[in-house]
């Protein structure tokens, strides 16, 4: 009686819908941002999508002016006046999110939508409240900049060392949040900055992450590629920072 309890309860929360957000945050993604849209919205599982662009400069905001212009259903798309960075452009989308699940999709081609099913899966077995994707759980990826690798590696090793952690990959875009974890809490990153306070702040809280593998199609440096070795030194200080203050 027991086992057909937990089995019939495993299958109610296996069909738990979640609503769910997808927050895109874009700067200077002409080539991309139109596909990407359709990406999402192909997959059909947002019920809300909202697009960030972050002063853009570079015909990103004509593309998006006319596909605002079609008035698709579930679709915002918000603008800053000038360039803030990755983290303000979240912060932007996550205060005009409404839906249970709030998730972050970058503009270009490096994380594939269609793998939604995967991340959202913990949340909606009520397993998790806050799930990562992985680029190093053993999912197909093309080989990234060595040097990238060597970086990620120290900045996620320092997160587990100080936050009593075990995750594979802190820097991953794919970060997936019930909206009642994060919808307090204060983050003052504008930058790349923003994944290492927000990691720091969701573990600080006691909340375990879930992680799940992830494939990934890392784009190169003439390709748009954004994030440089400066941004490196400020996500460690970040780390340090947040271990110990507010």
């Amino acid at each position: 009686m027991m086992e057909t309890y937990l089995e019939t309860t495993h299958e109610l929360m296996l069909h738990r819908k979640l609503s769910l957000s997808v927050v895109i945050p874009c700067f200077n993604e002409v080539h991309t941002i139109a596909d990407v849209i359709a990406r999402v919205q192909a997959v059909a599982l947002a019920q809300e999508i909202i697009v960030v662009d972050d002063g853009s400069t570079d015909g990103t905001r004509e593309v998006l002016k006319g596909i605002e212009a079609e008035k698709r259903a579930g679709l915002r798309i918000l603008y800053h006046d000038h360039n803030q960075g990755k983290g303000a452009a979240v912060i932007t989308g996550f205060a005009a999110a409404s839906c249970d699940v709030l998730l972050i999709q970058d503009a270009d081609y490096e994380y594939d939508p269609r793998e939604y099913p995967i991340l959202l899966r913990p949340l909606e077995e009520g397993i998790a409240t806050v799930v990562y994707g992985s680029r190093f759980l053993g999912g197909p990826r093309k080989a990234m900049n060595f040097w990238n690798m060597v970086a990620n590696r120290v900045l996620t090793f320092t997160t587990n060392i100080l936050y009593n952690a075990i995750l594979s990959d802190m820097e991953t875009c794919y970060k997936v949040f019930r909206a009642d974890v994060v919808r307090d809490l204060v983050i003052h990153a504008k930058r790349f900055e923003f994944e290492p306070e927000i990691t720091a702040k969701v573990l600080k809280q006691g909340i375990r992450i879930y992680e799940v593998p992830i494939s990934y199609n890392g784009r190169e440096w003439d390709e748009g590629k954004k994030i440089r070795w400066t941004d490196g030194p400020i996500a460690l200080w970040t780390l340090f920072k947040y271990r110990f203050v507010d």
